[in-house]
């Protein structure tokens, strides 16, 4: 299986986003966006989890303190869903911060709540 670089998920990943806000809308609730999208990644022939937990290493202890990723695909890029009246500045350092503790390079933020999808998708980056 052809191995795609960030980049090319990323690109595969708007085009997702793009598809299920055209046939869904803005309103409803992110568990449904985060099934939607999913599957429509999934049909893309890409290898989608949904809620990853993520465990945080401190002090050279492992913790299970309940960090989910919404949606983690292929392994390396990460994206995380809101359905939200305005996406606040912790929302976009959730995600950093996420990509921080996993060690992945790439994070989409996504806001479905928008009047343009355009408006509402946000590229994070860790070292990428």
């Amino acid at each position: 299986m052809e191995q795609k670089t960030e980049n090319e998920i990323s690109y595969l990943i708007r085009g997702a986003i793009f598809k299920v806000y055209n046939e869904l809308g803005p309103g409803l609730l992110e568990s449904v966006y985060e099934a939607v999208l999913s599957f429509e990644l999934q049909k893309q022939g890409l290898d989608v989890k949904s809620q990853v937990p993520l465990p945080v290493y401190y002090d050279g202890h492992k913790l299970e303190v309940g960090f989910r990723l919404d949606l983690l695909v292929n392994n390396k890029v990460i994206i995380e869903i809101k359905s939200v009246e305005t996406l606040s500045k912790v929302h976009h350092k959730q995600v950093l911060t996420y990509l921080k503790i996993s060690e992945l390079k790439l994070g989409i933020l996504v806001n479905f709540n928008v009047d343009e999808i355009t408006k509402g998708i946000f590229r994070k980056v860790n070292g990428l």
